[in-house]
C-alpha cells in the first residue's frame, strides 16, 4: 500500500485586483497579482479503496459537508476524467477563516488535486488535472502550483510564476465571512460594460521597493464595494494602517481579510500582536509572501 501523501494548502492573497468589465457570459474580466502566504490548511492523503474525507481544525465546522466540500469536487471531477484514478481518504485541517478572499477552500481543492496527481503518477500540467482544477472554481488554476504570478479573466489566464522579494504581511479577518457574488453585484457592471481605471504596473523582476511602488499604484477595484457590504473591513483596514512600519494596507480578493506589508518579520510580529490585543476575536496572523 503506498505511504500517505501531505501538502500544505496556502493562502492565496490578491495583492492587486484591477476589474477590467464584465463579459457577456455574465464573468468579470480581471487583472491581479497573486501571492501565496506562509500559513494556510494542512491536507493528507492516505490512500484507500474510497474517496473520503474528515475535517479537523479551528475552523472545520465552516468548512461545510461533503457535498459542497471543494476537497471532494475536486477530487471526484478528476475520477470522472481519469479512468482507474487510485484514491483514499483526505485529512484536512482547517485554519484559514472561509469566504475570506484568501482562497482557502480553491487551495484546498487544489492541494488535493496535487496529491492525487502524484498518487497517480500525472504532471500538473496533464489535462485532465488542469480541467478538474478550472471546473471546481475560478481561483483554483492558480493555486495549483503555488507560486507568485498574474491572473486574468475569470481567473482562467496564468502568467509564468514570478520570483517576488520576500514581503512580510500581517493578514486580519474580522472573522465575518463575505460572499464574491454579493460583492460583484454591488459593482453593478453589465454584460459587455468595461470598467475604467489605470494599467496594472509592471511587476516582473521588480526589486522590493520597486515592488511596494508598483502595488501602492495598482489598487483593488472590489475594497469600496466590499466595505459597504461589510462595515467591519473598514476597521480592519484602519488597525492596520494605525500600526508601526505599515508601508501598505489593502483588502485581498472580495474580502473580509485584510494585509498589510512591513519591512522585516520584527515589525509585522509587533503589528500582529497589536491588532490582536485590540481585537482578540478576530483571525490576526503574521506571516510572508511570495
Amino acid at each position: 500500500m503506498p505511504q500517505p501523501l501531505a501538502t500544505r494548502a496556502p493562502a492565496k492573497i490578491n495583492l492587486t485586483l484591477h476589474v477590467l468589465g464584465r463579459r457577456a457570459d455574465g464573468y468579470h474580466d480581471l487583472e491581479s497579482l497573486v501571492a501565496f502566504a506562509g500559513t494556510g490548511d494542512d491536507l493528507r492523503l492516505e490512500p484507500g479503496p474510497a474517496l473520503a474525507l474528515r475535517v479537523s481544525g479551528p475552523t472545520a465546522s465552516l468548512a461545510g459537508g461533503d457535498a459542497d466540500n471543494l476537497v471532494l469536487k475536486a477530487a471526484r471531477l478528476l475520477t470522472e476524467r481519469f479512468e482507474g484514478l487510485a484514491v483514499g481518504t483526505f485529512h484536512l485541517v482547517k485554519r484559514l477563516p472561509v469566504a475570506a478572499g484568501i482562497g482557502g477552500g480553491s487551495s484546498d481543492a487544489a492541494a488535493a488535486l496535487r496529491l492525487l496527481a502524484h498518487l497517480n503518477g500525472l504532471p500538473l500540467s496533464y489535462p485532465a488535472v488542469r480541467e478538474a482544477a478550472r471546473l471546481t472554481g475560478a481561483d483554483v488554476p492558480v493555486c495549483l502550483e503555488p507560486q507568485a504570478r498574474m491572473m486574468r479573466g475569470a481567473g482562467e489566464e496564468l502568467g509564468p510564476a514570478l520570483r517576488l522579494p520576500r514581503l512580510f504581511s500581517v493578514l486580519v479577518n474580522p472573522r465575518v465571512p463575505v460572499e464574491t457574488p454579493a460583492v460583484f453585484k454591488a459593482l453593478g457592471l453589465q454584460a459587455g460594460q468595461a470598467l475604467a481605471g489605470e494599467p496594472h504596473p509592471a511587476v516582473a523582476g521588480a526589486s522590493a521597493g520597486s515592488l511596494l511602488d508598483a502595488l501602492k499604484a495598482a489598487r483593488n477595484d472590489l475594497e469600496p464595494l466590499a466595505g459597504r457590504v461589510q462595515p467591519l473591513i473598514g476597521e480592519a483596514l484602519r488597525l492596520v494602517s494605525e500600526t508601526q512600519g505599515c508601508r501598505l494596507v489593502r483588502m485581498s480578493g472580495s474580502g473580509a481579510t485584510v494585509f498589510g506589508l512591513y519591512d522585516d518579520c520584527e515589525t509585522a510580529a509587533a503589528a500582529s500582536k497589536r491588532i490582536a490585543a485590540r481585537r482578540p476575536d478576530w483571525w490576526v496572523k503574521a506571516t510572508s509572501l511570495r
